[in-house]
């Protein structure tokens, strides 16, 4: 198997919004999906670094499309998931499901103990 692709929290949310935006994976269309869906204000130079990063890593692949007069004659640039990145999404989601699986977090004040009775200093 090649060397697995391990991503981050902000990856996994970014290649998220690519796959759910499908044709229509751009630069603002992916800010506002996070926003909207996920309450994560991201500036368009952090997300650009996301997606660069993302990019390098063969998780994501891009295509300029046409220019656009309201755009000022500059082409939007698409972003697609690759198949790498779709394996990456999946082994991401499995390893957290594997985590998570038969903890329970207690809802409350911040500091409040563990499900697992375990305390931590302050």
């Amino acid at each position: 198997m090649a060397q697995d692709k391990f991503i981050g929290e902000m990856e996994h949310m970014v290649l998220l919004a690519v796959v759910r935006l499908n044709e229509q994976a751009y630069g603002s269309q992916i800010r506002q999906c996070l926003a909207d869906t996920a309450g994560r204000d991201l500036s368009i130079g952090a997300l650009y670094t996301t997606l660069e990063r993302l990019e390098q890593k063969g998780l994501l692949k891009s295509r300029l499309g046409e220019a656009t007069a309201e755009r000022g004659g500059r082409a939007k640039k698409y972003f697609a998931i690759t198949a790498e990145g779709q394996q990456a999404l999946h082994r991401s989601k499995q390893a957290l499901d594997r985590l998570w699986q038969g903890l329970a977090l207690k809802q409350g004040a911040p500091g409040a103990a563990p499900q697992n009775g375990m305390e931590f200093p302050a």
